[in-house]
């Protein structure tokens, strides 16, 4: 993928930078408005919308957040049925900040599911707030989690949810890294901020 200062090129995500403009224009959003809520600067974002930039994982996410939207619709992609089955075969891993997500759920829906490695040592230091709810289970390893100014230590089936303006900290407790199930909400909100930790140099 280029870097984040690279033009994109003419055939890579043809469709992303209508798609961008329009979805912004639908929510009544201006330049500046939707630009904040996603973390990025104005110029930043009418370079993604005009096509001289190509965004990054995290700023689709971040946008589609903002826009109440999901990563395939600003792709411009169409989802003919919701799958209500998710097969492990057709979970394509993605990494973003250095942790690791798989889909486990489908797209369009009021919540997002996703499975989750987190090293060990990646993105421990990063405070999230955001709107919505989060729901979490540990499936292998542990996990440090901080809510607000309490710090707990979950195991393999450990569970937590919270709300997600309680700010929050997630970070494994060992070497090997933890793995999580892991839902959240998908609230259409220009306050709306990405759960993922910024990537450096990605929303400047």
């Amino acid at each position: 993928m280029s870097s984040p200062d690279s033009p994109s090129a003419p055939d890579d995500l043809p469709a992303v930078a209508p798609q961008l403009r329009s979805l912004r224009r639908g929510a009544a959003l201006t330049l500046e408005a939707a630009a904040r809520a996603a973390g990025l600067s104005p110029a930043h974002l009418s370079r993604l919308e005009t096509g001289g930039r190509q965004p990054s994982l995290p700023m689709l996410l971040a946008l589609a957040r903002v826009y109440g939207t999901t990563v395939s619709e600003l792709l411009g992609e169409t989802v003919a049925d919701r799958d209500a089955v998710v097969r492990a075969d057709r979970m394509e891993p993605t990494r973003a900040g250095g942790w690791t997500y798989w889909q486990a759920g489908a797209s369009g829906r009021g919540m997002q599911a996703l499975r989750v490695h987190v090293p060990h040592g990646s993105q421990g230091d990063i405070v999230r707030v955001h709107p919505g709810e989060e729901w979490l289970h540990v499936l292998r390893g542990r996990l440090r989690l901080r809510l607000g100014d309490t710090a707990h230590l979950l195991g393999p089936g450990d569970s937590a949810h919270f709300d997600s303006l309680t700010p929050h900290r997630l970070a494994a407790q060992d070497p090997d890294g933890v793995d999580l199930l892991f839902v959240h909400t998908l609230l259409q909100s220009p306050t709306a901020a990405l759960c993922l930790g910024p990537t450096p140099g990605e929303t400047s």
